[in-house]
């Protein structure tokens, strides 16, 4: 059979030609891209391949920006909490920032923009009663409170790219200078954004493809004293921020925005905070400007024949492929960096674009590729995870970034690589732009809804952290699982009900949380709805403290619902006697041993008809209940594994009502999945281990098989296939 080619980008770089020929042969590359820090020599432009050239919009200019310094990139930032002892105070609101990347804003007038305020009582200080000493960038308060905090939000210059500054010290550029971000909301920058791209294009005919890195604003990244990451939010609007957009913001909206709408007591609007009125205002300004000055430079890179590219990272705030503006763009493709499943459908479900590209990893940068490491390891955990997600909804393109030239000392890793994108092509070819076969249909209610499609409980676009992998397993199951998921908010629920075509709503999260929903569950309309629609036969499953809210004597709002509450201490005098568990349930029948991760304390069954399936001497951790016609499940936790993916599933399917269902299409085995599509009458078994396994396979008609799969196989089969 001849091999298969195409649909995969390269990374290459200088004096790196005969390698590069040899890589693209190996891996069936159609496509060439620079990297940060890399470029393509004329003779590589010249191969049998489409040229992506990175262009960064707002940064990489630095005689132009050294010009217009009144023009830098702008972000408001908090000081450090501090103690008044006496009734003067000074702050040095510099402490434990970078000051190689910010400074602080002094040409625009601080008793204007710069906000005190007195944490202790939270009131504003008046801005006569402090002043800024511009010598020692401190601030002087001269009417404080003894024994009060305080602290200094302030607006700074932002000086440094934080994508540059993290590959400038990752790969030790002591020769390179450190690049100025700047606003293109400021006219000159504007007219210089505009002028330059057009002058760079009639420079770069090779260039095929233009890949936005991204556009104007990057998320919220701000270094320490130390030079380490302080603070990192992937979503946060937080650098976006400036004395223009603030004007232009009051002119529109017809209110001003304070200081503590952004910094927001020092949270800055993380994405695990439920946004205020105000802050939804300042997103919608800025996806809005965003999205008019994307689509001028699409027309603009459109208008000499070429493709735009919008990389999903780094400046990508404003762009928001889920927003209600993106399709206004008229961008041609988006590529993101797949760190798992749950990053694989962001990327390939986002919809008004021609084609979508996967970066997967490893990066080939030296902090993975150096002789006391194996990179395959990492390439071979990506794939195995993403390549669930690929089953349902798969990519047009993968690739790679980086130093090509790291990654060839390393001909294992090219090995494995070349089998990947042979099994990427395989996949690709034979199940695009077919529907996989879906049992259920599952709905993921939060405060955010549809613009954080794929994108709940993510930290810095997938990192691990402890507070939020026992909630990411459920978006990282569901990736490549045979259910249709949506994403809806609870402001969607209260305006146009549960969707008729929803089988299951999950809300997951700890209190307090966007994603659980905090205060958003004393609304009763909410309740009213949901509880309406589980009575009648809906399925509802929550997932640590969902529906948290204490008030009128309930901790989960939907207690009567789920079956389970948890105790805060108020009721220690009331017995909890519901602890004996159902030793055989549909939920666990394929479960060994359970993993809640950090799991939950103090949750406790609140009648004796709810089926408790796990309880520990922390509490109950898994339960399920009758709620009128419908049923809940209550899970204390859901890291991700091959286990807790088949345990979902099964909640998910009892608590539709539809457990028979589950074994149309099904593998005995949790290591194993089948993925089914029957406009082509093909399904696939897939072990997603590293190591062989063998399961009982169960088709459409009922009749099963078993099939023995090498570690991480595909095995594809026609439904007519006789055995």
């Amino acid at each position: 059979m001849k091999k298969l080619t195409g649909r995969v980008t390269l990374p290459s770089q200088q004096n790196f030609l005969e390698e590069t020929k040899e890589l693209m042969d190996r891996w069936g590359a159609d496509a060439l891209r620079d990297s940060d820090g890399t470029k393509l020599d004329e003779e590589i432009k010249q191969l049998d391949a489409k040229i992506y050239t990175t262009y960064f919009v707002a940064r990489s200019h630095n005689d132009f920006a050294k010009q217009h310094p009144e023009e830098m990139q702008q972000l408001y930032l908090m000081s450090q909490y501090n103690t008044a002892i006496d009734t003067e105070l000074e702050v040095s609101f510099l402490t434990g920032y970078f000051e190689e990347q910010i400074q602080p804003d002094y040409l625009h007038d601080p008793k204007k923009w710069w906000e005190v305020i007195d944490r202790t009582t939270g009131e504003v200080v008046p801005a006569n009663h402090w002043i800024v000493k511009k010598e020692t960038n401190s601030l002087l308060i001269f009417k404080a409170k003894p024994w009060h905090e305080y602290t200094v939000s302030f607006l700074a210059f932002m000086k440094w790219d934080p994508t540059q500054m993290y590959n400038h010290i990752t790969n030790d550029w002591r020769d390179k200078p450190h690049e100025i971000p700047f606003d293109v909301r400021q006219p000159h920058s504007k007219q210089f954004m505009r002028n330059y791209l057009k002058t760079w294009l009639a420079e770069n005919p090779a260039t095929d493809v233009v890949r936005f890195t991204t556009f104007f604003y990057h998320f919220t990244l701000v270094f320490n004293n130390l030079g380490k990451e302080k603070f990192v939010d992937w979503f946060g609007y937080g650098a976006s921020v400036s004395v223009a957009a603030l004007e232009a913001f009051e002119k529109e909206k017809g209110y001003r925005l304070r200081p503590e709408d952004i910094v927001d007591k020092g949270y800055y609007n993380s994405t695990f905070r439920i946004p205020s009125r105000a802050y939804l205002d300042y997103m919608d300004f800025i996806q809005r400007f965003v999205a008019k000055e994307v689509k001028e430079l699409v027309e603009i890179v459109h208008a000499s024949g070429k493709e735009s590219m919008m990389f999903l990272g780094d400046n990508w705030i404003g762009t928001e492929p889920y927003g209600a503006y993106f399709k206004e763009t008229g961008m041609d493709a988006v590529v993101g960096s797949v760190g798992d499943g749950a990053t694989l459908r962001m990327i390939s479900d986002i919809p008004d674009v021609k084609y979508t590209e996967g970066r997967f990893l490893p990066y080939f940068f030296p902090d993975t590729f150096h002789d006391k490491n194996n990179p395959v390891i990492e390439a071979n955990s990506n794939w195995l995870t993403a390549r669930r997600a690929l089953m349902r909804k798969p990519l047009d393109r993968i690739g790679y970034g980086g130093y090509l030239s790291l990654a060839y000392k390393f001909p294992d890793f090219v090995a494995y690589v070349e089998k990947i994108t042979d099994e990427f092509r395989e996949i690709y070819d034979t199940i695009n732009g077919v529907k996989p076969y879906t049992g259920l249909k599952v709905a993921i209610l939060n405060t955010w809804g549809r613009i954080r499609t794929w994108q709940t409980h993510m930290v810095a676009h997938g990192k691990w952290y402890k507070q939020a992998y026992s909630y990411q397993g459920v978006l990282e199951a569901l990736s490549g699982s045979a259910v249709d998921v949506d994403f809806i908010s609870f402001d969607d629920v209260i305006q146009h009900g549960v969707p008729k075509d929803v089988d299951v709503l999950i809300n997951a999260g700890d209190a307090g949380t966007a994603f659980s929903g905090g205060e958003r569950w004393k609304e009763e309309d909410l309740l009213s709805v949901i509880r309406e629609w589980v009575y009648h036969g809906g399925g509802f499953i929550g997932i640590g403290e969902p529906t948290a809210y204490h008030r009128e004597g309930r901790y989960f709002q939907l207690a009567d619902v789920l079956g389970v509450e948890k105790e805060l201490g108020f009721s220690l005098s009331t017995n909890k006697y519901f602890t004996e568990k159902n030793e055989s349930h549909f939920i666990s029948q394929d479960i060994q041993a359970f993993d809640f991760g950090e799991g939950m304390k103090n949750v406790y069954a609140l009648r004796e008809v709810t089926d408790i399936i796990e309880h520990t001497n922390e509490g109950l951790q898994l339960a399920s209940t009758a709620f009128g016609k419908g049923r809940s499940v209550y899970i204390a936790g859901l890291p991700y594994s091959h286990e807790n993916t088949r345990l979902l599933l099964r909640a998910m399917y009892y608590a539709a009502h539809k457990e028979m269902a589950l074994y149309k299409w099904h593998t005995s085995n949790v290591h194993c999945e089948i993925h089914v599509y029957p406009e082509i009458k093909k399904f696939a078994v897939v072990n997603n281990s590293n190591v062989q396994q063998v399961t009982d396979v169960y088709i459409e008609n009922g009749e099963k098989y078993q099939v023995r799969l090498e570690a991480s196989e595909i095995k594809w089969e026609d439904y007519t296939n006789e055995r």
